[in-house]
């Protein structure tokens, strides 16, 4: 059975990742018989309406101290005690200590929106392998316009994917006008790369939540947050029609695993190189929100 790799940025060594359900997403995507089921859970949705009901009971509370002990989740970094979670829900969408996530102050710093295992591309236009070869990135599917598309061909692209271990909220990489979130509406696969590298596709086959941020210095900054197996829904923590700062709370995930696709316009940043460097390699890196995702190449603000 092959391990999925990630580049740890803080320790700077190649680790395992510990799948949460991992037995279950090689059955329903790598088996023949699992078609059936992943078409009974994404098709019909029903495996993620039961999963979002049992995380948000009472009942529910109950797991929430064997999750942390067995991924080692840290609660020095929780802003409320484990015992005051009343549902594994509220725990999954925890809030943490400030000081636990600090905020890249460099004046042209990038930040990650989110903690997770991030791939990063300088010109997505000539990327041809997304976890594995041949796949390629449809812009204009993913969007789902035309005209933001053409914005953001020959952009730059970074993918961060959360695991249910993560700390599940996320932020703006950088200060800009916020408008508002469209929705998408689409299927919920799963985002694991057991899924992904059978099929890219599940990014603009998933339901999705659009945002662009407009910036004097970047232009235009796309943020989308991307639903997936047990995560059929986002819910969003700012008012529409707001100046935000680098690192401002958009939203959070309830439970699953899910991620946050970030766009920039071509020429207005330079990826992180450790970010790029192992993504040529085909490995994530696992960074945490807040740290620096790139640089803006010119700042007028």
């Amino acid at each position: 059975m092959e391990e999925v790799h990630y580049l740890n940025r803080a320790t700077g060594k190649i680790e395992v990742e510990n799948i949460y359900g991992e037995n279950w997403l090689r059955f329903t995507y790598e088996k023949p018989i699992g078609k059936f089921f992943l078409w009974l859970l994404v098709k019909r949705k029903l495996f993620s309406a039961w999963y979002g009901y049992r995380a948000n009971s009472s009942h529910s509370k109950s797991k929430i101290q064997p999750f942390i002990e067995k991924f080692k989740v840290n609660q020095n970094e929780f802003l409320d005690l484990s015992k005051n979670f009343q549902t594994f829900n509220e725990f999954f969408y925890r809030k943490l200590k400030p000081e636990a996530r600090p905020i890249d102050e460099g004046k042209h710093a990038v930040v990650f929106p989110a903690d997770g295992r991030h791939l990063g591309f300088q010109d997505i236009s000539k990327v041809n392998g997304i976890y594995v070869k041949g796949q390629s990135f449809d812009l204009k599917s993913f969007l789902q316009s035309s005209q933001l598309a053409k914005i953001f061909e020959g952009g730059s692209l970074v993918i961060s994917r959360l695991c249910p271990v993560d700390y599940h909220r996320f932020h703006f990489p950088a200060k800009g006008e916020y408008k508002n979130t469209h929705v998408i509406n689409g299927s919920l696969y799963s985002v694991s790369p057991i899924a992904l590298k059978k099929n890219i596709s599940f990014f603009w086959q998933n339901k999705r939540y659009l945002s662009v941020l407009a910036s004097k210095s970047l232009g235009q900054m796309a943020q989308v947050a991307v639903g997936a197996t047990c995560v059929g829904s986002a819910k969003f923590t700012i008012d529409d029609y707001k100046e935000v700062k680098k690192g401002d709370e958009w939203g959070y995930f309830s439970f699953g695993g899910s991620c946050v696709i970030t766009l920039f316009e071509k020429d207005k940043v330079s990826l992180a190189q450790d970010l790029l460097d192992a993504s040529d390699k085909g490995l994530e890196l696992y960074a945490k929100m807040g740290e620096i995702m790139g640089t803006q190449k010119i700042s007028i603000d």
